[in-house]
């Protein structure tokens, strides 16, 4: 597999990613940027890829550990690669794992109750509506087979201890998918969605979730990442450049 090294975060990460099929984008920086951590705690990726979410979470959190949990291996490599290269293997590591299996995440170190913080950027297009890569790694990580959500919810709630916090990004056209999938185990959900420029329609929603928790909602003012002029905006660079957090992030 080629691969190419590639800065992020204004410089602040290194990213050893594939050449070819999915490369790392906003929606990870964001993801990453949504989701409040403490020193000491314990957090895992979902679908981590190289890393790019959890390892930003980790480079701004001083002392958090964090579990990249991804089933294909060559990506899971790569995400143990970039947390050597970026001087975070002392608490982040790599697993290969489907993480759709309870029983597997537990094999693999990941116990149930245990976890802080889960984040998660799952694959959201659906193949009934969106074109589909010939590439077989890219649609792994765009495409989202019926049922997917649930699933990969309920595996953040195995692993989550009571009020733990669950931060996924999503298509915001399905908001009311993630609200429902969220319902059984989550309550207090925060929406914050992306827009491509003002007075769009937005593209991502992020949302914040607690387990075992009363339900609830409340809505932010939306993220707009370009300016008319096409460039992007200031709260934009500040975020995907200068690692500033969203407000998700700092909800106590």
């Amino acid at each position: 597999m080629q691969t190419t090294d590639d800065a992020v975060l204004g410089g602040r990460l290194t990213l050893r990613q594939p050449l070819k099929g999915h490369r790392v984008g906003h929606d990870a920086i964001l993801l990453a940027a949504a989701t409040g951590a403490r020193a000491g705690e314990q957090a895992v990726e979902l679908g981590a890829g190289v890393g790019a979410a959890g390892l930003a979470l980790a480079q701004r959190v001083p002392d958090l550990r964090v579990t990249l949990a991804e089933i294909d291996g060559e990506l899971c490599a790569l995400a143990a690669h970039n947390a050597e290269a970026n001087g975070l293997a002392a608490r982040v590591r790599a697993v290969a794992v489907d993480v759709e299996d309870q029983a597997a995440l537990a094999a693999a170190g990941l116990r149930p109750g245990e976890a802080g913080r889960v984040l998660m950027n799952p694959p959201f297009n659906d193949p009934a509506r969106h074109n589909v890569s010939p590439d077989a790694r890219r649609q792994r990580a765009h495409v989202a087979p019926p049922g997917l959500l649930p699933r990969w919810v309920a595996s953040a709630a195995a692993l989550l201890k009571a009020q733990g916090v669950l931060t996924l990004i999503w298509r915001a056209d399905a908001l009311d998918d993630v609200l429902a999938a969220l319902t059984p185990a989550f309550g207090a959900a925060a929406v914050l969605p992306v827009l491509p420029r003002e007075a769009a329609e937005p593209i991502r929603v992020l949302v914040r979730a607690v387990k075992g928790v009363a339900p609830g909602r409340r809505d932010y003012a939306p993220l707009v990442l370009n300016a008319a002029s096409g460039r992007p905006t200031a709260a934009a660079e500040a975020i995907l450049r200068g690692g500033d957090v969203l407000p998700l992030a700092t909800i106590a």
